[in-house]
C-alpha cells in the first residue's frame, strides 16, 4: 500500500490523480491521510482555471489532469482518507508527498503530526517521493538523531525559483499571493535544508509539462530510496521513477 497525506483543501490536483491512477493501473493500492481524517479537495483553481485570465491555458491542470482528478474524488480511498496521526510507516510500502501552492495547502505543510510520521519513512529508509511543495515537508522534517532535516546530505529538486516567481507576476495584479505559499520561494528553503546548496537541481528548462508519450521533459533527481520533482509537468516521469523504486525494494 502506498500513503499520499495531503491537506484540508487546496492540493495540486495533477500532483495527486495521476501518480494515483497510475498506481491504480498497476495493481497498488493507495491510502491517503489529512489533517483530521476528513475528505480533501484540491485546488479548484487548477482544475477549473477560475480567474486565471488569459494565462488559463498554461498555469490551470491539463486534461488527463482533470479527468484523473474527477476520478480520484470519486473513489473509495479518496473518500475514506485516515487522520495524520494514525499513520503508520510499516503498514506501507512508501510516500509520497505531493505539492500545491494555495492558502490551504499550510495544513499540510506545517503540521508537526505529519513531520513526525514522515521521519519514520525516511529513518527507515522506504521509498519517498515529493514533488513541488511537498519537497517543503522533508525540509521542514528533522531527524531527531541528528537535528537536521532528513534530505539535508540527499540531492533533490523542488519547484524553481523561477517557476514560482514567474507565475506570482502573471497574476499577482488580481490575484495577488496566490502563487506565493510563503515569502520565502520553495527553491531557496529547500536549500537552506540541505549541506550544499549546489545539491539542489534545476534539470531543463521546465517550461514544458511530460506526458505518457513525453516523458523526456520531465525531470526527477533520485538519492538512494528519495525521489523528487518540481512541478506538475514531471508527474509522468516522477511517479514511474517512483514506481520503479518500490519494484526495487519489494
Amino acid at each position: 500500500m502506498i500513503l499520499i497525506p495531503i491537506p484540508k483543501e487546496d492540493f495540486d490536483p495533477t500532483e495527486v490523480s495521476i501518480p494515483w491512477k497510475i498506481l491504480k493501473i498497476q495493481g497498488y493500492d493507495v491510502r491517503f491521510a489529512t489533517p483530521d481524517g476528513s475528505i480533501s479537495k484540491g485546488d479548484h483553481r487548477m482544475v477549473y482555471g477560475t480567474n486565471l485570465g488569459i494565462f488559463k491555458s498554461i498555469l490551470m491542470a491539463r486534461k488527463d489532469a482533470v479527468l484523473a482528478y474527477k476520478e480520484l474524488i470519486e473513489s473509495e480511498e479518496f473518500n475514506n482518507p485516515i487522520s495524520y496521526s494514525k499513520i503508520q510507516f510499516n503498514d506501507y510500502k512508501g510516500l509520497i508527498l505531493p505539492g500545491g501552492h494555495a492558502p490551504g495547502m499550510k495544513t499540510y505543510l506545517e503540521s508537526k503530526v505529519l513531520q513526525n510520521k514522515v521521519v519514520d519513512f525516511f529513518i527507515n529508509e522506504l521509498p519517498v517521493g515529493a514533488i513541488c511543495h511537498g519537497t517543503v515537508v522533508l525540509a521542514r522534517t528533522i531527524n531527531p538523531d541528528t537535528g537536521y532535516s532528513v534530505i539535508k546530505k540527499h540531492q533533490t529538486t523542488g519547484l524553481l525559483k523561477k517557476q514560482e516567481l514567474g507565475a506570482y507576476l502573471l497574476t499577482k495584479l488580481w490575484l495577488k499571493n496566490y502563487y506565493r505559499t510563503y515569502p520565502i520561494t520553495v527553491e531557496d528553503e529547500v536549500k537552506q535544508a540541505l549541506s550544499n546548496p549546489k545539491n539542489f537541481k534545476k534539470g531543463n528548462s521546465g517550461l514544458f509539462r511530460d506526458s505518457p508519450q513525453r516523458k523526456k521533459h520531465g525531470f526527477v533527481v533520485q538519492s538512494g530510496h528519495y525521489i523528487s520533482a518540481r512541478w506538475p509537468g514531471d508527474v509522468y516521469q516522477f511517479t514511474d521513477v517512483f514506481i520503479n523504486l518500490i519494484n526495487k525494494n519489494t
